[in-house]
C-alpha cells in the first residue's frame, strides 16, 4: 500500500491548504462572495467573478469540492488495496463522514447568512463546532496514510495512565483550536487599533463577548502547551521506540513555535498573513500530536513492549 499511503499523505496537505484558504476566506470578510447560494455560486455553476471577494469565495468552494473528490477516491482505493478488519479501513470510513459533515457545516455557515459581519452566537457556535470537525477529518486522514504506510492497530491495554493523559493533551489542543477560531473571528470583526487599545476593549465589561472573550485563548494555549511539553517529555524517558521519541521532539518545538507565532500575531494585531501561519503551525501541532499519540499507543507485535507512565499508587 505504499502509492496509496502517499496519496492519503497528498490528501492531508491538500486539506491543509483548504482550511488555510477557509480562513483568508473568513479573514477577508469574503463568505457572502457567492451570496446566500450554495454549491452555487450567485446561483451560477460557473460564475464571472465581478469582485475580489467571489473570485476568493469560489476559489474556496472548488479546493473544498476537490478534498470531498480526493476524499471519495481514498476510500474507493484504500477499500481495494486493504482487507476485512484492517485499521486503515476505519480511518476511511472515519475521513469520509467528516469530509461530508464538514460540507455541510460550512454550507450551513452560507445559507444561514452566518458570514461578514454576523456577530451572532450562533455564528460562533457554528465556527468552534466547524473547527473541531476540522481537527477530528484531518486526525483521520492523518491515521489513514499512518496505517496504509505500516502503523500497527492502537491499543490502550496494559498502557497504564498513558492513553488517559494522552487523552487530555488532544483534548486540550481542540479546545485551544476552538477557542482560537473564535478568537480570530473578533479579531477580524472588531479589529483593535492598537495593542493598548485591544487591551482596554477586553477589558470593558460592556464590550461586545467576541471581544472580551479573546483574553482566554492566549491563557488555554499557554496552559494546553505547557501540560503537552511536560507530558511529551516524560513520555520520552520511558518510552524506549525511536520513531515516537522523535516526534515527541519536533511536535515540542513546534508548539515553542507556536507560543512564538501568537506573541506575534498579538503584538501586530493580528494581520491575515499571521493568522494564516497562526492556524498553519495549529494544524501542524494538532497531526503531529495525533500522530505521536497513535505511535505511543500502537501494538508492537514484534516484541509486545509496552512501557507506560508508572501508575500512582
Amino acid at each position: 500500500m505504499h502509492r496509496f499511503a502517499k496519496y492519503c499523505w497528498f490528501v492531508l496537505a491538500w486539506t491543509v491548504l483548504v482550511i488555510l484558504w477557509g480562513a483568508y476566506v473568513r479573514a477577508t470578510g469574503s463568505g457572502a462572495g457567492c451570496g446566500n447560494h450554495w454549491p452555487l455560486c450567485n446561483g451560477e455553476f460557473l460564475p464571472q467573478p465581478k469582485q475580489i471577494e467571489t473570485s476568493i469565495e469560489f476559489t474556496h468552494r472548488l479546493l473544498s469540492g476537490g478534498a470531498l473528490l480526493l476524499i471519495f477516491a481514498m476510500l474507493v482505493w484504500g477499500w481495494k488495496t486493504s482487507e476485512k478488519g484492517q485499521p486503515v479501513r476505519k480511518g476511511l470510513i472515519a475521513s469520509t463522514i467528516f469530509i461530508i459533515t464538514e460540507a455541510l457545516l460550512g454550507a450551513s455557515l452560507v445559507l444561514f447568512g452566518l458570514v461578514t459581519t454576523n456577530q451572532s452566537i450562533s455564528r460562533v457556535a457554528v465556527m468552534a463546532l466547524h473547527l473541531l470537525n476540522t481537527f477530528f477529518l484531518l486526525a483521520s486522514i492523518a491515521l489513514t496514510a499512518w496505517w496504509a504506510g505500516g502503523g500497527k492497530p492502537i491499543s490502550i491495554e496494559n498502557q497504564g495512565y498513558t492513553p488517559l493523559m494522552l487523552g487530555i493533551g488532544l483534548a486540550g489542543i481542540a479546545i485551544v483550536g476552538m477557542s482560537g477560531a473564535i478568537t480570530a473571528l473578533g479579531d477580524t470583526l472588531f479589529p483593535a487599533e492598537s495593542l493598548a487599545h485591544g487591551l482596554e476593549l477586553e477589558s470593558n465589561p460592556g464590550a461586545h463577548f467576541l471581544i472580551r472573550l479573546r483574553i482566554y485563548h492566549p491563557l488555554i494555549a499557554i496552559l494546553a502547551g505547557a501540560y503537552l511539553l511536560i507530558l511529551l517529555n516524560r513520555l520520552r524517558k520511558h518510552r524506549l521506540d525511536e520513531i515516537p521519541r522523535k516526534i515527541g521532539i519536533l511536535l515540542s518545538i513546534i508548539i515553542l513555535i507556536q507560543w512564538g507565532a501568537g506573541l506575534v500575531n498579538v503584538i501586530l494585531l493580528a494581520p491575515v498573513p499571521m493568522q494564516i501561519i497562526h492556524l498553519l503551525i495549529a494544524d501542524l501541532v494538532w497531526i503531529l500530536l495525533v500522530l505521536f499519540s497513535a505511535e505511543v499507543l500502537s501494538l508492537s507485535t514484534d516484541n509486545h513492549k509496552f512501557v507506560s507512565i508508572p501508575e500512582v499508587s
